[in-house]
């Protein structure tokens, strides 16, 4: 499977996005002519080879010819819908505008459909995002991933005044994903590259294992103590055919604790956001009988998952280790039955669907409102959900 990493050391723009897949290949002209189906007048769009620093890369430059405009989500929507774009660059343009405009309601107290788009609405920042999301395609990538993602500090002047750095949209849109600052003071993140990496990056870490074809360089606007630019990394993984991402491991072992606890344990550390949690039985030290407690959970999970563990648990360490993992492509449904809609998994892999499984919870909650056996709803939701995915 063809992948893209996202190496962040400097932030991330919506210039830096595309300049960064031009210098690793991607045709200029051909990603004109996939903005040339939005149909915009008065956008110039052109490439130049610079230098930050020592190393040197691509920037990516759009010259508009517009007036100060302030464009609401419905303008954006209807300009996309209206294109010649194909319907997934639609689809993901079209979310990625709406997660801004939900953030930035947020931030004003405003419905997101009443929101004036300033910066990520104007001409420009439309051609990066649905520039980047439809130069993907020509490179053949299937997966994005990202790095930690580097946000700067102090302040930036904006529509609203002087703001601090990380910007509010920007930081709400980096909500759950891991930041650092190392002092700089720049805003090394724009709401439209934060809106970029939210919505193309499946995971957020260290770079999955590839062999690499190719390395690109998009070339920031300001010269900054370190080089301003933004790395891609695309290459081929070894995961075959199979989803691929990167885990923590949290394992201690206990035996000074009532087993009786330890249930209550680990619902407050799948509380605490872990992925999985379970215990194993085992023999400690001097023949005791004791239990392994095991934790998988995300990088930004860890803190608050180590904190569940040592709060509820009678530990006082914990082993920590990363771990790889394959697993199917997933996606939820909903399904009618007649009991009423119960959500779905479905795990797949590019060829085929393997596995569907009703959402215990969801089916517990019909289960309950409707007075009949768990199990009833269970066999229901999955035989409407066969139907649905292989139309039996």
């Amino acid at each position: 499977m063809k992948v893209a990493y996202f190496d962040c050391f400097s932030g991330a723009a919506g210039d830096m996005f595309i300049g960064s897949l031009l210098d690793a290949g991607l045709s200029l002209n051909r990603l004109k002519q996939e903005l040339s189906k939005l149909k915009l007048s008065g956008v110039e769009l052109s490439a130049s080879k610079g230098m930050k620093g020592a190393l040197s890369g691509t920037k990516f430059n759009v010259e508009v010819n517009e007036g100060h405009v302030h464009r609401h989500l419905h303008h954006i929507t209807e300009m996309i819908d209206q294109s010649e774009l194909s319907d997934a660059v639609k689809a993901r343009s079209k979310a990625i505008f709406e997660q801004v405009a939900k953030v930035e309601g947020g931030i004003h107290h405003k419905d997101p459909q009443a929101i004036h788009f300033h910066e990520v609405g104007a001409l420009d920042s439309i051609v990066d995002i649905v520039g980047s999301v439809a130069a993907l395609e020509p490179l053949g990538v299937e997966r994005a991933y990202c790095s930690r993602i580097h946000v700067g500090t102090g302040f930036v002047k904006c529509q609203h005044g002087e703001i601090p750095v990380p910007a509010p949209a920007t930081l709400a849109l980096l909500k759950g994903l891991p930041v650092y600052s190392r002092g700089i003071e720049a805003e090394l993140v724009t709401p439209t590259g934060a809106a970029l990496l939210r919505n193309l990056c499946v995971s957020f870490g260290t770079m999955p294992p590839m062999k690499v074809d190719a390395v690109g360089y998009g070339l920031g606007t300001r010269d900054l103590e370190i080089p301003n630019m933004l790395r891609v990394v695309i290459g081929d993984t070894d995961t075959g055919e199979f989803d691929y991402d990167q885990v923590v491991l949290l394992e201690t072992n206990i035996d000074d604790m009532s087993p009786e606890l330890l249930s209550d344990a680990s619902e407050a550390v799948f509380g605490a956001g872990a992925l999985d949690v379970f215990v194993t039985p085992t023999v400690m030290k001097k023949g005791r009988a004791g239990f392994t407690l095991s934790v998988l959970t995300s990088r930004e999970k860890l803190d608050e998952c180590l904190k569940a563990v040592f709060v509820h648990t009678s530990t006082l360490g914990v082993r920590i280790s990363e771990v790889n993992r394959r697993k199917l492509f997933r996606e939820s449904i909903s399904v009618d039955t007649r009991f009423g809609p119960v959500d779905v998994k479905v795990g797949r892999s590019p060829k085929e669907v393997m596995n569907i499984a009703p959402e215990y919870e969801s089916c517990r909650r019909v289960a309950v409102e409707r007075g009949v056996a768990l199990k009833q709803v269970y066999d229901e939701a999955t035989l409407a959900a066969r139907k649905q995915v292989f139309g039996e």
